[in-house]
């Protein structure tokens, strides 16, 4: 081997040759993207028996039927846990401004002895007795249940934490309890443990923070076990909430999470409808600007122009 072999044999050992030649060694990440699952369930036409659909508000309101119901689920994809439980209403708004109003933060967070309530009318009083929780908002809580079923065992459901923790430290007393909730003539939607503070209540402080949309999901809870493909979940559910008075729908959401959060199309769907109405308003503007063009000045009145017309 000659001395001009031998050092560019030597020249390809060195780093800079490996590097300008893409030979050195790389780590190259191949990003998976973490799929959110999900399973939608309407059961508010279904969970109706055949004889009272066609007067489903009087079904709902009648105490003496019972309102239990079974749903089958069928898992199409691998779904790890925690699994979220969301309850989702639809043509239910709790963005209006009287059902908004109707509340009192004072009083859910020192008790009844606060006595600056008239916010919360027409849930105020019940025999000349205070409510608490008072206001439209905690009268109408959501009270539908359910229980799920895999394999003849039961999946447990974890309730705890699915509420804000600074709603349940901050804005709900952990020495406030339920008093003369629920009892009236007219019951709006589930009763609270009168033994059990405000605080601890979580279905209640999930309530409490209203939707800005008509369609909202809300937390349940959540199931702390894996679901294989293909598995067959049966729900046990009660039937209990009125949304046919309203025509409103209800629906039960089984999803996953990632670290974007749950499933949302909200921001497609945004990104979506500006960049088409950004689309139309530019050919719009372009058309316009075709057809009216904007005339030509007069160049014999610029500056230098003038000087030599002067001149």
């Amino acid at each position: 081997m000659t001395d001009t072999n031998i050092e560019r044999h030597r020249e390809r050992g060195t780093a800079f040759y490996l590097f300008t030649q893409q030979r050195l060694p790389a780590c190259k990440p191949v990003l998976t993207p973490a799929w959110v699952v999900e399973i939608v369930e309407r059961y508010d036409i279904e969970c109706v028996p055949e004889a009272f659909r066609i007067d489903k508000v009087s079904y709902i309101q009648d105490d003496s039927i019972p309102k239990n119901c079974s749903r089958s689920l069928k898992v199409h994809k691998y779904m790890k846990a925690p699994i979220y439980i969301y309850y989702e209403l639809d043509n239910y708004y709790q963005n209006h401004r009287r059902y908004v109003k109707s509340r009192s933060d004072q009083q859910l967070l020192h008790g009844w002895d606060y006595h600056g309530t008239s916010s919360c009318q027409p849930v105020e009083f019940n025999n000349d007795q205070p409510i608490v929780p008072c206001g439209l908002i905690a009268w109408s809580l959501f009270n539908d249940t359910f229980r799920f079923i895999r394999e003849r065992a039961e999946l447990k459901v974890n309730r705890k934490n699915i509420a804000w923790k600074s709603d349940r430290d901050h804005k709900f007393g952990k020495n406030v309890h339920p008093f003369n909730f629920q009892n009236g003539t007219l019951i709006g939607g589930g009763k609270l443990n009168p033994s059990i503070p405000l605080s601890d209540q979580e279905d209640l402080i999930v309530w409490m923070r209203t939707s800005a949309l008509p369609s909202f999901r809300k937390l349940y809870g959540r199931i702390e076990e894996d679901l294989d493909a293909d598995d067959d979940v049966v729900v046990h559910l009660m039937n209990n909430y009125n949304t046919y008075s309203f025509g409103g729908k209800k629906k039960l959401v089984l999803s996953t999470s990632s670290w974007l959060g749950g499933k949302n199309d909200f921001l497609g769907l945004a990104c979506v409808f500006v960049g088409a109405s950004s689309l139309i308003f530019a050919m719009v503007f372009m058309l316009l600007h075709l057809k009216y063009r904007r005339p030509f000045g007069d160049t014999s009145y610029l500056p230098w122009n003038r000087k030599s017309l002067s001149g």
